[in-house]
């Protein structure tokens, strides 16, 4: 073979396995040309507000109004321009508030879901065994059917005119003739014959049949153990978070 054809095979033969050998790995120093890139990561999108875990401090900025109507404890002012007459009645127990006043007045308002659900029960119990709590007088036994009455007809007037309008702006299930408002309409429904009934006790013009009161508390009770569950439920922590900021949470000052 003549030098000339045997170099020019030799440097093809070197070609080849330059072409076939697979370039060093990059160690990270030296040059960045010769490195073999490392592939992108996946594409990852951000957490929206939503999915995002809530760490405790903000679940309970979050969950504060849950908490509050579950256990409500609402500094509500009533001022009533006017002198004092005969007619005031002012009627207050550890829980329940009853007002009817024609004077400037300042009132503590504790009502708690909890304790509507208890005071509920007494009287259902009572219904059920048809016997009424061991020492509890016809008298009182009335009564506390009488300030639940009026104690969640108070609760769910505080809602509709000072709370409800301003998570309806952006809360549909909080706006006139939706959801919760339907279901307050309905248990007053109830409560009105409830009422009805047990004042007609209290005066003596019918006497106090456990049997015909059960029948009356069976007529709601379910939309009132729905109402009760719900509306917890919106102001929870995971909801309100969809329609309100952490600051704005904090200056809603009911």
């Amino acid at each position: 073979m003549a030098s000339g054809a045997y170099l020019d095979t030799q440097a093809q033969t070197q070609a080849q396995a330059q072409a076939t050998t697979p370039p060093p790995l990059s160690s990270g120093s030296g040059d960045s040309e010769s490195a073999v890139p490392a592939p992108p990561p996946p594409p990852t999108e951000a957490p929206d507000a939503e999915s995002a875990k809530l760490s405790v401090a903000d679940f309970g900025v979050f969950n504060r109004l849950a908490v509050m109507m579950d256990a409500y404890d609402a500094r509500t002012y009533i001022h009533v321009h006017g002198s004092i007459d005969s007619s005031i009645s002012v009627f207050i127990d550890f829980y329940f508030c009853y007002i009817s006043i024609s004077i400037s007045i300042s009132i503590n308002i504790s009502i708690n879901h909890n304790h509507f659900r208890s005071t509920w029960n007494l009287l259902y119990k009572a219904c059920t065994d048809s016997s009424r709590p061991a020492g509890m007088s016809i008298r009182s036994f009335v009564s506390q059917g009488l300030r639940l009455s009026r104690a969640l007809t108070m609760h769910h007037t505080i809602e509709e005119q000072h709370i409800f309008p301003e998570l309806a702006e952006r809360m549909p299930a909080f706006a006139p003739h939706e959801h919760l408002i339907t279901q307050h309409e309905q248990i007053h429904e109830g409560l009105e014959r409830f009422d009805a009934y047990l004042d007609a006790c209290a005066s003596g013009e019918r006497e106090l049949r456990l049997s015909e009161l059960k029948e009356i508390m069976d007529s709601f009770a379910h939309v009132l153990w729905a109402h009760l569950d719900d509306e917890v439920r919106m102001l929870g922590a995971e909801n309100m978070r969809k329609y309100w900021s952490k600051d704005e949470i904090l200056s809603m000052n009911w």
